[in-house]
């Protein structure tokens, strides 16, 4: 895979992917991590005389054009973390794109606006994703993958944009591959993976891989229901997948064939309802009341998985281990995170609702090893899938 280095940049348009979608409460971002995360390799090439042009998507417009998605308060945002001024085009490979782009002098910086205003950037057809990455190309000489959040998606700017320009990879993603690696290849022992989050169908892949790779399993949030009423327990009115009980019984069966240590909680934080002020009591996690909903591990829980993650050398972490938008219900996932900052590992935070816990509940950042930009595409790096992304910057 090119790196930076290996493109000469002076003078020269470069498109750089770029994965900005970042929560926005109207025109405020709740969460800047991923642009941070872009600045980097956006300030190389800038620095190096590019011109740069910044090319992202924002929540999923569906190939409309709907202000609420605009990217323009990210080129604000973008322009005060570069210390220089954004141009920003008001649409993506129109008159503004292509006026925007031609204005740039060495060393500048333009925004394209939301990729997913065009049709054609989400395109299953080939011809039509095809038509539109040829328009997005020909606003530039180079082009540069840098959103690792956005690699696991077949889109024209990811997958077909490449193929027509010389290519590189970002600094972004050459950091998350080398980190993902670390994951896959001679991984350090023991190796404790803890996955959390609403539902196990969104990581029924992952599992079935890491439970041929991991030493730990650790099962926190909503999906741990399904698992405690695959063992056939009363889980009340707690986040339940029903048709995903008989794959978690092979997950727990197979856990068991291979060795691979499956924690499942022990205690929960049982509420009457799904409400920050909602009325809970904790629980034995065997015996949630019929009327009662988990929404948090409870106390036990939390210096059990401590005390399983104590000696791990590498540990991965993807998923809340319980409603951490509410302060009553954040106690667990703040314990994890806490405990991974403590283990002495190899630590990765496995991007997603992750990492917005670790910044929402003031944790350092600097305190794990590595926080990914893409919880979406590290799971499928994980499950061993092809991610197209990254296929695309290996040609």
């Amino acid at each position: 895979m090119r790196t930076l280095d290996d493109l000469d940049v002076k003078g020269r348009r470069v498109l750089v992917r770029a994965d900005l979608n970042v929560p926005l409460d109207g025109e405020t971002i709740t969460d800047d991590g991923r642009i941070r995360a872009s600045v980097p390799t956006i300030q190389a090439l800038a620095g190096r005389g590019a011109k740069v042009v910044v090319c992202a998507h924002l929540g999923r417009p569906k190939g409309q054009v709907n202000p609420k998605y605009s990217l323009r308060p990210v080129a604000a945002r973008l322009g005060e973390l570069l210390g220089q001024d954004v141009a920003f085009a008001a649409d993506v490979v129109g008159d503004s794109a292509r006026e925007t782009v031609e204005a740039l002098q060495e060393g500048q910086v333009a925004l394209l606006e939301n990729l997913r205003y065009e049709p054609g950037e989400e395109s299953k057809d080939d011809a039509a994703r095809g038509a539109f990455a040829e328009k997005l190309a020909a606003l530039a000489e180079l082009y540069v993958g840098d959103g690792f959040g956005a690699v696991h998606r077949k889109h024209a700017s990811v997958y077909d944009v490449p193929k027509l320009l010389p290519h590189a990879a970002g600094g972004l993603i050459v950091a998350e591959v080398e980190v993902l690696r670390r994951l896959t290849e001679d991984t350090e022992r023991p190796y404790v993976v803890v996955l959390g989050g609403a539902k196990v169908s969104d990581k029924l892949g992952v599992i079935a891989n890491l439970l041929t790779k991991v030493d730990r399993l650790l099962i926190g949030g909503g999906m741990a229901y399904t698992f405690l009423k695959a063992q056939g327990h009363e889980v009340g009115r707690s986040l339940l997948q029903e048709d995903q009980l008989d794959q978690v019984r092979g997950f727990l069966d197979e856990a068991g064939r291979r060795g691979v240590d499956l924690v499942l909680p022990v205690d929960v934080l049982a509420a009457t309802g799904f409400a920050a002020d909602a009325e809970h009591d904790v629980v034995e996690a065997t015996a949630i009341p019929a009327d009662r909903e988990g929404l948090d591990i409870g106390p036990k829980t939390r210096e059990l998985f401590a005390s399983k993650l104590a000696d791990a050398k590498t540990v991965f972490w993807n998923g809340p281990m319980g409603v951490f938008e509410f302060d009553a219900f954040s106690g667990g996932t703040r314990a994890v995170a806490e405990a991974l900052i403590g283990s002495g590992a190899f630590t990765v935070v496995g991007g997603g609702d992750s990492a917005a816990a670790v910044r929402r509940l003031g944790l350092p950042e600097d305190g794990f090893s590595h926080i990914s930009t893409g919880g979406g595409a590290s799971l499928e790096y994980l499950e061993g899938k092809t991610l197209p992304g990254l296929a695309a910057l290996e040609d």
